[in-house]
């Protein structure tokens, strides 16, 4: 099932690219209070994701790109989480989720469950693959599957849902 929706992309030269990139950061700083108010909200439901994936699903990758790069640092800098080990890994998956997901949407020109899934997996393995490498290990990868598939269906509900009636 498709959705016409309005897609956009904005470009540096434009302010509205920086306030809507500011308005994505200033969600990731009240989203994740709030699922961490569940036991291992962050982790289960991965709020960050959830907005950089809107971000730049409809309003493109440069938006997504500079939500992504501030967002963990912002958080960090604010309330010192994440905590300085998990921020580099945390902004590299990210930014692969911002430009995956920007460039999808600039490609197809539409909302659909499949691409949206196709978004989320692929953003997933290929960030799974870089925390490999910076990290050496695999146990949060697999953890993004096990524990945080609840948020991964929240990424593509939500995305899905904001893309097609916002």
């Amino acid at each position: 099932m498709n959705a016409s929706a309005k897609l956009y992309t904005l470009n540096y030269d434009e302010a509205k690219t920086y306030l809507w990139a500011s308005i994505f950061v200033a969600c990731n700083l009240v989203l994740p209070h709030v699922f961490h108010l569940i036991p291992q909200g962050g982790i289960i439901f991965a709020p960050l994701s959830l907005v950089i994936l809107i971000g730049a699903y409809k309003l493109g990758w440069k938006v997504g790109l500079i939500a992504a790069l501030a967002s963990p640092l912002v958080n960090h800098l604010l309330t010192g989480m994440p905590a300085w080990p998990i921020l580099v890994v945390m902004t590299f998956k990210l930014v692969v989720l911002a430009l995956i997901a920007g460039f999808t949407a600039q490609h197809f020109k539409r909302v659909s469950w499949f691409l949206l899934i196709g978004v989320v997996l692929s953003s997933l393995i290929i960030g799974g693959l870089g925390e490999l490498l910076l990290t050496g290990g695999i146990e949060a990868t697999i953890q993004d599957f096990t524990i945080g598939w609840p948020g991964i269906l929240l990424q593509v509900v939500g995305a899905y849902l904001v893309c097609k009636y916002a």
